[in-house]
Formats: structure tokens, sequence, C-alpha cells
């Protein structure tokens, strides 16, 4: 099948959403390349440090309010606003003075940058073409990977100046110039504003989707991502904390693995979108959640520096590679005027459930089992989920998404 063009207006808008996921996927992986770093200089334990994760993380949850809003506010006006709010919250989390202040900034931080990632995919889903949707959703994604790599191999180097850890969260507000600069020609998203006027301004209430036929759809995805959660976020939270405690890494060697994984894994993750394309969604996910539960498990199991580093490509493939089979069944199965409040729900809110406590449970076990073990057992989620998506979920590739919200 012959692949539709991009306009220009639509290579712009796949520019400027990949350099705002980019920032944020470096701004969402500084807590975890920190987190070793942070414990120390705020004395907490272990336990501690996971009860400060879920606090947190529990900003995604609240990020549910925020996304609801996309339906009512409109696309572009939200990422707006998100892309400000999590620059601010990121450069003020640098300049706080103890752990609570800290916590609250992050946590602040999280929602917005939650936020701006879900009003992205909705953005990819509305404004490309079918036939290259899962492309376009896939680079996005991979930019945010990207981010986060390239966040976890500039730490060390920050580590050493003056400002130290705190110099990394600094670096956060470049997103502003960027929003700055490129706001002005960002559009509304053509589906949003093909809605009466009458449909945009309709009252959301908060359990509109739950009076739908959509509700089961929406519990549906809820427990898939919740469950993809469970393995996902852990093994990327805690893996410098296991590098360092129980296989002897150094700052310095934690990073130089991460960015060759990275490097290696980067080409394989923006090709992730691009496969849900060419062999569907069902068969893609198949593909990637394995990939991911192998990669985990070798990242943890290993006692060889170079074995783990090799586990580790495939564990940032599958972990990266998951998001954008979910965004696009997301953003698929659901009609315009849903689509942000089946995102808030299905993801922001009952979604975390798995994002939330999975980084406690693995803290409180990590005392006794230690952190290999604690994580491997994350990967029981994913493969519960891979499981739902052929139970539950229909192939929704190349197909319009007016297509397929119908099915």
């Amino acid at each position: 099948m012959k692949k539709t063009p991009l306009s220009s207006y639509q290579v712009k808008l796949f520019l400027f959403l990949s350099v705002a996921t980019f920032f944020e996927g470096y701004d969402f992986m500084a807590l975890t390349q920190l987190l070793p770093n942070l414990r120390k200089a705020m004395s907490l334990d272990e336990a501690q440090g996971g009860l400060l994760i879920a606090f947190i993380n529990f900003g995604t949850v609240l990020a549910f309010f925020l996304v609801r809003f996309a339906d009512k506010w409109g696309r572009r006006r939200l990422l707006t606003i998100t892309i400000a709010g999590y620059t601010i919250f990121t450069f003020a989390s640098g300049l706080a003075p103890g752990v609570l202040s800290f916590a609250v900034f992050q946590f602040a931080a999280r929602v917005f940058l939650i936020a701006e990632w879900a009003t992205s995919m909705m953005y990819a889903a509305e404004e490309f073409p079918a036939n290259r949707r899962g492309m376009v959703i896939g680079v996005i994604q991979g930019c945010s990977s990207l981010g986060s790599i390239v966040c976890a191999g500039v730490v060390p180097l920050m580590l050493r100046t003056s400002y130290g850890w705190r110099s990394v969260y600094f670096v956060g507000i470049a997103p502003l110039v960027v929003l700055a600069l490129a706001r002005r020609s960002l559009k509304e998203s053509a589906r949003f504003e093909a809605q009466s006027e009458q449909q945009r301004n309709a009252p959301k209430p908060l359990f509109l989707i739950w009076s739908t036929r959509y509700v089961k759809r929406m519990l549906k995805m809820a427990l898939i991502w919740s469950l993809t959660y469970v393995c996902t976020q852990s093994a990327i939270t805690f893996f410098k904390e296991f590098a360092v405690a129980e296989r002897g890494f150094s700052d310095g060697q934690v990073g130089l693995s991460i960015t060759i994984a990275a490097v290696v894994s980067m080409p394989m993750v923006f090709y992730a979108g691009k496969l849900l394309d060419q062999i569907g969604r069902r068969y893609g996910a198949l593909v990637i959640f394995v990939v991911a539960i192998a990669g985990v498990l070798g990242c943890y199991r290993f006692e060889n520096r170079w074995a783990i580093t090799v586990s580790l490509i495939f564990g940032i493939f599958g972990a990266s590679g998951s998001l954008p089979v979910l965004n696009a069944f997301t953003a698929e199965l659901f009609p315009t005027t849903l689509r942000g409040d089946a995102f808030a729900w299905s993801n922001n809110l009952l979604g975390r459930v798995g994002y939330v406590l999975s980084p406690m449970a693995v803290g409180a076990l990590a005392g006794h089992w230690g952190w290999g073990p604690s994580v491997q057992l994350t990967v029981i989620g994913p493969l519960l989920a891979l499981g739902l998506i052929f139970l539950w979920l229909p192939e929704t590739s190349s197909k319009e998404l007016e297509e397929t919200a119908a099915v």
C-alpha cells in the first residue's frame, strides 16, 4: 500500500511534537537516574525511596483532570498549557530546599508531563494519515525515549558540576524556548475543529464516558495499561539502584551501559511504530511485549556487565515500544468527542494503579529479596496484558479513526 505523503504543516507538527516530547522524556527520566543520589542527599532508605517515587507518580493520576479538558478546550490550548507547566515545575525541582518541596514540585511536574504526552498522542492520531499513524505515534514516542536516554547519558557529567543533581533539572527550562518559537504556527486538530459548536461546548460531566457504550472498552484498556505499567515503570525506575547496589556499577558505568544500549536500541524504538503499520497492532504487540519481558528478565538476572547491557537494549526497546502500541489502541478505539476522556480514564486514572503501586511494592520487597528478584516478578504484568490484547482488542491498523471507533 502506497503511503500518503505528509503536508508541509504535518511535517512541522511532527517536528514540534517530537521535540516537545523529547524534553518530556528527559524530564521524566531525571528522577530515575538521580534516585540513588537523592536518597543519599536526603537520607532516605530503599523503602522511603519507593514511597517518594510512588507519591511523585501519583501526579500522573491527577493528570486525569487535565487530559479530560482536551475534549473541551481543544488539543492546541491544552498542549500549550502542559508544556509550560512541566517546564516550570521541573526547573523548580532543582531549587527545592528539601525532600518535601522536591516531592511536591515533582508531583506537579508529573501532572503536566503526562497530560502533555497524552495530548501529543491525540494530535498524532487525529492529524496524520491512517496508513502512517502508527509510524508517527511510534516516532514521537521514540523521541520521548531518546530524551530519557540523553538524560541518562548526561547525568554522570552533571553530577560533577557545582550544582550536582540540581543541574539536571535546570536544563528543563529549554522547552519554554521551543514553545515560544513554535506555538503560533500550531493549529487546532482538524477533527476537533470539525465537531459542531454544540458538540464542543456541550457539558463534559466527570463520568460522561461511563454512560456511553464505550465504557467496557475503556475499562479493558485501563486494565491493559495498568498491567503493562506494573513492569515497565519499576524496571526503568530501579535499574540504577539495582546496577549500583547489586552489580557494583559506578554512576559512570551505569550511564555508559544505558547510553550504549540506547544507541543500539533507538533504531528499533523508532521502528516500533512502523512495525505496527506493517504487521498490525496485535502482532506488533506480540513482538514488542515478548522482547520487553525477555529484556527485563535479562537486565535483572545476569551477573556480567555486558550481558546486562545487551539485555538492556531489548528492555529499552520493549518498554518504549509498548507505549505506541497502547497509545494507538487508545486513540483509535474511541470517537473524537470522547478521545480525551478515554485517555484520561484508561491511562491517567485507572491505568496508573499499576504505575503507582508497583514501585511501592518493589521498594518494599527489595529490602528483603533484593532489587533483582523483586523487579523480575513484575514481568507477570505485561504477559497478562498481551493475552488480553489478543482476547479483547480488534485490529485497527490502516483504518480511519471514524471506522475504528465504530468497531
